[in-house]
């Protein structure tokens, strides 16, 4: 079997969305049946990370959407046998359909959270979507609104959510060096992590930081930890004065890969009130840490969670219920990773998504 997958961005990509993409075709490249997966990524702003042995990585369409079409026809035309087209961003559902009247393969689509949640800005690609094989899709909530306007049946989805690396975590004291870089010796943290862009703003920054001048009153000592950098800093730290918690909030900006199980140490509660989350890996990361986390009930952060079998889930809108989840994080046990995490394992990823492809393959999914 080989496998052609087009994506924006994978080994080499940064944030969810290319993690989950690594994850997957490394999953694809451990199929039994599998000789080869060729994948090709409109991105790459990183150096690429070691990859797995079966997989072929085309790097020369990163330049443009031109390039990235000539990179597609190229690899096609070397080698025009594939069993299956995974089209891993619904905005690549054209090139993916261009691609089957040559390749005679069926096509299945991964979405991820707000991408699918509504009909896209291209009629082109709406009007393709219903055409589709089937599609895998990171959580139920995304798979609901995904159906609710795709027009599909719902026996073409299938679910396949995010898979945590334990033994990439674990449970440790804080950072000395990262207390000291941020000033947060002595203090109680809370944090989330996300890029600060206008088109984030569902993850919950504000809602936290508007409960943060009550908090403060019972916990004089509290901190908030915003993880990531992006172009609504600038309003963030404008809103954190007006609200008179400039002096609680610490921006990190962009940190490594490298040093983010450290970050999420230094928090005693994560928490992320979000209303747009198609999933929320991070919850994962967090609780892999040890780290208590507050997630939302009207997203796929909920899931995330085991529907609040992992950890507290409020309404982001519901400033009470905001401030008693975070204080019944802050009084839980940090520095155990919750009994169920296992539940979204690497191997039980691999091993799902192993069958779903039977099933694609196979024919019973189209």
């Amino acid at each position: 079997m080989r496998i052609l997958v087009l994506l924006i961005d994978a080994f080499g990509g940064h944030g969810g969305i290319a993690l989950y993409n690594r994850d997957l075709l490394t999953a694809l490249c451990a199929h039994p049946d599998c000789a080869e997966v060729v994948a090709i990524p409109r991105l790459m702003p990183n150096r690429s990370e070691p990859q797995p042995a079966k997989l072929t990585y085309v790097t020369n369409g990163l330049k443009s959407k031109i390039s990235y079409l000539k990179a597609v026809q190229q690899t096609v035309k070397k080698n025009p046998r594939f069993d299956l087209i995974v089209c891993a961003h619904i905005n690549l559902i054209p090139v993916a359909f261009m691609l089957r009247l040559k390749l005679k393969a069926p096509i299945v689509l991964v979405i991820y959270g707000i991408d699918a949640w509504q009909p896209t800005k291209s009629l082109l690609v709406n009007k393709l979507v219903n055409k589709i094989d089937s599609f895998i899709s990171i959580s139920n909530v995304t798979r609901q609104r995904f159906l609710t306007w795709s027009n599909l049946p719902a026996e073409k989805g299938f679910l396949l959510p995010n898979a945590i690396h334990l033994e990439e975590y674990g449970p440790g004291p804080k950072n000395a060096e990262l207390l000291k870089r941020y000033g947060l010796e002595g203090k109680t943290v809370l944090m989330t992590l996300g890029r600060l862009v206008s088109q984030e703003r569902y993850k919950g920054f504000d809602e936290l930081m508007e409960v943060l001048p009550e908090l403060a009153k019972e916990i004089p000592n509290i901190a908030y930890l915003i993880v990531g950098k992006g172009s609504d800093q600038y309003r963030l730290e404008k809103k954190a004065r007006a609200l008179g918690i400039a002096g609680r909030v610490v921006f990190t900006g962009f940190i490594p890969e490298t040093e983010k199980a450290d970050h999420f140490r230094l928090a005693d509660a994560y928490v992320m009130p979000s209303s747009g989350e198609g999933f929320g890996f991070v919850f994962l990361e967090a609780m892999a840490c040890g780290v208590p986390v507050v997630a939302s009930k009207v997203d796929g952060s909920r899931e995330a969670v085991r529907d609040g079998e992992l950890g507290l889930l409020v309404d982001p809108t519901d400033r009470e219920e905001l401030l008693a989840a975070i204080r019944m994080a802050l009084g839980g046990e940090r520095g155990k990773v919750p009994e169920g995490l296992d539940y979204f394992s690497f191997g039980r990823f691999t091993e799902h998504l192993h069958g779903i492809i039977g099933l694609i393959v196979g024919g019973s999914a189209i």
